[in-house]
């Protein structure tokens, strides 16, 4: 266990961060809000299927269930759908990873009241330090804003309360909850409500080729179920500050990602914003 908790934030910031290496090659050929909500109903049975063979229940109690959903609706729903449809609407997605990446600064501010959490003068400085490590990693991104639609941008800030809520709900109502049954019943409502989405907006194309094939395996196995499961099990044993404060490693995680994979190179500045952010998390996860 003590080994898990030692290599599971690294783990999950690389895996997390290639989301959106894989919705670079999802929108290709398809509509995005329906990608994610197949995506979701796959991982959601295949997760049913993992439940029963470990032989768990997947019966929640009322107020189990009514967290699981109220959470599922608010991380997979309304912060994937909204990051998602945001790119999709022409949002570059530096831009989206630097304003979802506001969300440890909100989580941590709301969490001192909301949870009862005490910040510590270095985790402070660590926030700081962090978001103005993103915003110098990504600034570069903010020279092409003018595709960016007012459209866009409310998704993104949906999504960034969406990612917010679901956060502070997981800590403060999620952490007694089964955790893969409570998981696939946050699949399962958010594939419906994205779902219904699609079926009433007319949006329900599919290509299903080699490449998207590829994206979904990858979408569902590694960042639907692999990630996730990471990420609610973090935050069952750490604080939500902390755990928040990881998601400041993504935008520097993705520039990396996008170097090795399509030859994207870094310029000292990006290279200083990423010292600086991972610094920023270093003093934040200090105990």
């Amino acid at each position: 266990m003590k080994t898990l908790e030692r290599y599971a934030p690294g783990v999950f910031v690389i895996i997390w961060s290639s989301g959106f290496v894989v919705a670079k090659y999802a929108f290709k050929s398809s509509d995005v809000i329906f990608f994610l909500a197949v995506r979701l109903l796959i991982a959601a049975v295949i997760l049913a299927l993992i439940t029963k063979a470990m032989k768990q229940s997947l019966k929640l109690s009322r107020r189990e269930l009514i967290a699981s959903l109220l959470i599922g609706i608010a991380l997979h729903a309304i912060y994937l759908g909204g990051v998602w449809q945001a790119i999709a609407e022409g949002s570059p997605a530096g831009i989206a990873s630097v304003i979802t990446s506001l969300q440890p600064v909100l989580v941590s501010l709301i969490a001192v009241r909301l949870l009862g959490e005490e910040l510590r003068r270095n985790q402070v400085i660590g926030l700081l330090l962090g978001l103005a490590g993103v915003f110098l990693v990504l600034a570069p991104a903010f020279s092409r804003a003018g595709e960016m639609t007012l459209i866009a941008l409310l998704l993104l800030v949906a999504a960034l309360g969406g990612s917010t809520s679901a956060t502070l709900m997981q800590k403060k109502m999620g952490t007694s909850i089964p955790l893969l049954a409570g998981t696939t019943y946050q699949f399962l409502i958010a594939a419906i409500v994205l779902g219904a989405y699609s079926l009433v907006t007319g949006k329900t194309s599919l290509d299903w080729n080699l490449e998207s094939s590829l994206a979904m395996a990858w979408a569902v196995v590694v960042t639907s179920i692999i990630a996730i499961l990471l990420l609610l099990w973090m935050l069952t044993r750490g604080s939500a500050a902390r755990v928040s404060s990881l998601l400041y490693l993504v935008p520097p995680m993705t520039a990396i990602q996008a170097l090795i994979l399509f030859g994207e190179k870094l310029n000292p500045q990006a290279i200083i914003g990423i010292a600086m952010t991972a610094l920023g998390v270093a003093l934040v996860q200090k105990r």
